[in-house]
């Protein structure tokens, strides 16, 4: 902080020839000093150093606070009140309760092949419908650690949007060029993951070409280029990763959707003690506490087997269930990946988990 302007401090006189007696010069050295500490140097009252904090720290303010009723009454546009983005699908955004929050990271995991990138996809052109229609009126950053970007899915998709959303109009879903916002990236390690992160996706979010980054996957990098014994300092790298990606989604309230793999439950462990995984099944996702700490959501999707046709999987039933996030129950909803992309099955009653 610079030095003190004593001028804008709505005090009196005696407490600031106090404060300047005491050779303190600063904002930054009053709030950071206790109160009795401040007593000590200034000799002044209890009262009067409590006074002095308050009135420093209000000037040092960057934004004026906001209450949980001017965010319910949406009095707050630069924050976006309410809006979220939307996966394309009803049922979907249902279980969300609209969609992906734009602040924040939101974690899909799951088996291989289960349908977790091509909900990544979808998103991605979600993201470049206009706010009207529930997307963001911009790109998407796509950064592929494991498998090459699966660019005929996203052509296909591109052509069947019409049909995952029949509600938009013709004209407004062929005026987009939806592959030309897609930003790809792939990494092969984790230095270019985080020289990726930390240099060209900021870049792009800046000039406003995208709103949303997705790393398919997260557990990807941190698996193969750590041993079992090195899980300290994994743990450092990995905390450092995700403290990257949340300053990106709250600095310019970019979703961020991280694909993650699971790992199978080891034995005598008991998943119904877990709220870091669906406790019907034999596997968690990747990364451990660590991880799952940075999540603002986190979300599993499984194959339903058992209801589904031999040989078809597009007609096998799949399960989407939140796990945990701080605004939504513990719930799930059923879907299936079709031609044109992942779409939820409407049950007659919502179903808890």
């Amino acid at each position: 902080m610079e030095v003190m302007d004593w001028d804008k401090l709505h005090l009196s006189s005696r407490i600031i020839t106090a404060v300047k007696k005491a050779n303190i010069k600063s904002a930054r050295e009053i709030l950071s000093l206790s109160g009795p500490d401040l007593q000590r140097l200034t000799r002044l009252s209890q009262p009067d150093v409590k006074n002095l904090h308050i009135a420093v720290a209000e000037l040092n303010r960057k934004a004026q606070p906001i209450t949980a009723l001017q965010l319910y009454h949406g009095v707050c546009p630069t924050l976006e009140t309410g809006h979220k983005l939307t996966l394309g699908c009803p049922v979907l955004d249902g279980l969300l309760r609209g969609g992906v929050p734009l602040s924040g990271i939101t974690e899909l995991a799951g088996e291989s092949g289960v349908g977790k990138t091509q909900i990544g996809l979808q998103l991605c052109l979600s993201v470049q419908y206009p706010l009207e229609h529930k997307g963001l009126g911009s790109g998407a950053v796509y950064i592929c650690t494991e498998d090459s970007f699966p660019i005929k899915r996203l052509r296909q998709l591109i052509t069947q949007q019409s049909r995952l959303r029949p509600e938009l109009p013709a004209e407004l879903v062929h005026s987009i060029r939806f592959s030309d916002n897609i930003y790809i990236e792939h990494t092969a390690d984790l230095a270019a993951l985080q020289a990726c992160v930390l240099r060209r996706v900021p870049i792009l979010l800046s000039r406003g070409l995208v709103r949303l980054v997705v790393v398919d996957s997260v557990a990807a990098l941190f698996r193969c280029e750590f041993q079992s014994d090195e899980t300290i300092e994994r743990a450092r790298h990995l905390l450092a990763f995700a403290n990257s990606l949340q300053r990106l989604s709250h600095s310019f309230q970019a979703p961020v959707l991280c694909i993650n793999q699971v790992t199978d439950i080891v034995d005598n462990f008991d998943p119904a003690k877990c709220s870091y995984g669906m406790v019907d099944t034999r596997v968690l996702p990747a990364l451990g506490m660590a991880w799952a700490n940075q999540v603002l959501i986190r979300l599993m999707l499984r194959r339903l087997e058992e209801q589904g046709e031999a040989g078809d999987s597009s007609r096998t039933p799949r399960k989407l269930e939140v796990v945990f996030a701080p605004h939504l129950p513990q719930a799930f909803c059923l879907c299936r990946v079709k031609e044109e992309g992942v779409k939820g099955i409407r049950l007659l009653d919502p179903s808890p988990s």
